[in-house]
């Protein structure tokens, strides 16, 4: 449905997420993938939706200057926000295992924000989620970091990998959205262009 619905749309996905690439995939969209560097840094006054909005946004500036009148620019960014502030990707194991400890035991958001932009317009969307975890142990933690490597994901994890199956009691909201795309309303979105 959507190939037809954008047959007259250059879609550019900005996003080197292998999950967000197979979103779109899924949804059968024609679109290429171009990546251009973010320094991905907020003004510190900014909370939770206006973070991701902000930075999807940003993360659409480096294109202006090529859009095309036929392109359709999509970036997205995620985050996990907890106890008022927001956890973006660990940089290393000791922050990874910091991180999951703070989310094990508690309820946090998962906020996900997407851009679509062309020559004439822009848009930004954005969903949360809120996930349960349940209590984890060291052991636990320490399994999943150095058996999945989880540094490219906000908040240190993937709900799709282990750590989902057996920590998450359960979500409330899309749990696309927590994988980094909330598909249903960007969809919406799409076949409303």
């Amino acid at each position: 449905m959507l190939k037809e619905k954008l047959a007259n749309y250059n879609v550019i996905l900005a996003s080197a997420s292998p999950r967000r690439q197979q979103f779109f995939k899924d949804l059968d969209i024609n679109f290429e993938i171009r990546l251009k560097s973010v320094d991905e840094v907020y003004p510190e006054h900014l909370k939770a939706e206006e973070i991701t909005d902000y930075l999807a946004n940003l993360k659409s500036i480096p294109f202006i200057e090529e859009l095309q009148d036929n392109d359709l620019l999509i970036t997205s960014d995620t985050i996990v926000w907890l106890d008022n502030k927001a956890l973006g990707k660990p940089v290393d194991y000791n922050e990874a295992f910091k991180i999951i400890k703070s989310l094990s035991g508690n309820t946090h958001r998962v906020i996900t924000s997407v851009s679509l932009k062309n020559k004439n317009f822009q848009k930004i969307i954005n969903d949360s989620t809120t996930v349960f975890f349940r209590e984890l142990s060291n052991e636990e933690i320490h399994y999943y970091i150095t058996t999945f490597q989880p540094y490219d994901k906000a908040g240190a994890y993937g709900i799709q990998e282990w750590i989902g199956k057996v920590g998450i009691d359960k979500i409330e909201g899309s749990y696309f959205n927590v994988m980094g795309l909330p598909v249903h309303k960007l969809y919406k979105e799409l076949m409303n262009l």
